[in-house]
């Protein structure tokens, strides 16, 4: 048994044993459960994805005279205004005024997170005490107070497979779908999936220090359709899916190489963020779940040609399949392509051994579990 404290200390000391969750993997399969515990103090994670649930606070400062916004573009794309005189929020999702698809709001986040200017262009009704009607400029990070992203919901915790059983293509948030299940896609990045390794969120919770975009946040809330759920698979093992995460980070920190804007074909705009859980070996049980490899994570495959919220399940699959480059669906082979990245994932995840390596990362106990919602709630239609 160890507690956070402890590892915290030989973080300090620089005596901290660290280990991505691949090396422990190969490590625990090598030498097991109780001699790897012992060897190892903290695990750690990584993902690049698409997390269209993402967006940035951001604050201008007042002009002279001052301004009470009530309707904010920035670069054409068009921001939440209904808060205080000079924020806004801008999601990643929204598309510019002009430009369509083309560009939108994770544009905008990623130019300004790698030091660019941006037009803002901003009106209001005009107030006594805030009596200008309208302002043109440009802004960048460095001009403005307080940016930080908040992003309802992060880190998906083990997304689906998608392929296509239509005569037709489809064009989803999981990308571009060929007839008859020519190919298959999938968004989580297995053993190095931060949720994944702490499926029963033992170690996360709200005031969790985590690596976010190239800098360092917290979680914040559980991410919004939180719903952690488990099941069992044919050997007796289990899948983990449904828990997710409300993230919180300073923008003028962060990275351009970890927060880089994507367009859906045909769907969306979306934004890939970098995200790394570093996880305390505090026991055996912990340890155990940190190391299970590939080959023992499972997901479901959907046919996302049925336009319900309840599409069939052809199958389940392990991420060792999946990561061969090609499924097995209907007694043939089926190329599999992710769309998050497991290089980058790698590279997030030795980063984050690298620092808390040198101290510069210390583990946080969680200053309470994350709430959940006991049902899961659906949109019906009423009259109205």
């Amino acid at each position: 048994m160890k507690t956070i404290e402890e590892i915290n200390d030989k973080i300090r000391s620089g005596s901290a044993a660290v280990m991505t969750a691949e090396e422990v993997a190969a490590m625990t399969k090598e030498r097991g459960v109780k001699e790897t515990a012992k060897r190892v103090d903290v695990v750690t994670t990584g993902t690049f994805s698409p997390m269209c649930s993402s967006g940035a606070f951001l604050n201008f400062g007042h002009s002279e005279p001052p301004i009470r916004m009530n309707r904010v573009l920035l670069n054409d794309v068009p921001a939440y205004a209904g808060v205080a005189a000079v924020d806004c929020y801008i999601g990643a999702t929204e598309a510019s005024l002009s430009r369509g698809m083309e560009y939108g709001g994770a544009h905008v986040i990623e130019d300004l997170v790698a030091g660019q200017s941006i037009k803002l262009s901003a009106h209001s009704y005009g107030t006594d005490c805030y009596p200008r009607k309208e302002i043109e400029t440009t802004v960048s990070l460095k001009d403005m107070n307080q940016c930080f992203m908040f992003n309802p919901r992060n880190a998906y915790q083990n997304y689906s497979c998608a392929t296509n059983t239509s005569s037709t293509i489809i064009r989803t948030y999981m990308g571009t779908l060929l007839p008859r299940c020519a190919n298959a896609t999938y968004a989580t990045s297995g053993e190095l999936s931060p949720l994944l390794k702490d499926p029963e969120l033992r170690t996360v919770g709200i005031g969790t220090r985590v690596f976010f975009g190239g800098a360092q946040g917290y979680v914040a809330w559980a991410g919004t359709q939180c719903f952690p759920g488990v099941s069992e698979n044919k050997d007796g093992s289990k899948m983990y899916s449904g828990a997710t995460l409300a993230i919180i980070g300073d923008l003028k920190q962060m990275n351009a190489n970890f927060i880089r804007a994507a367009v859906m074909d045909g769907y969306v705009i979306s934004l890939y963020v970098g995200i790394g859980i570093p996880f305390p070996v505090l026991d055996e049980d912990l340890l155990r779940q940190l190391a299970v490899p590939n080959s023992e994570l499972f997901t479901d495959v959907y046919d996302y040609s049925v336009p319900s919220r309840s599409r069939p399940v052809l199958r389940r699959v392990s991420y060792a399949e999946l990561r061969s480059g090609e499924i097995e669906l209907g007694g043939r082979k089926v190329p599999a392509a992710p769309l998050s990245s497991l290089r980058k994932a790698r590279e997030i995840a030795e980063l984050l051994k690298l620092q808390v390596r040198e101290g510069s990362f210390l583990l946080t106990e969680a200053v309470a579990k994350l709430p959940s919602e006991p049902v899961k709630h659906v949109l019906e239609e009423r009259m109205v």
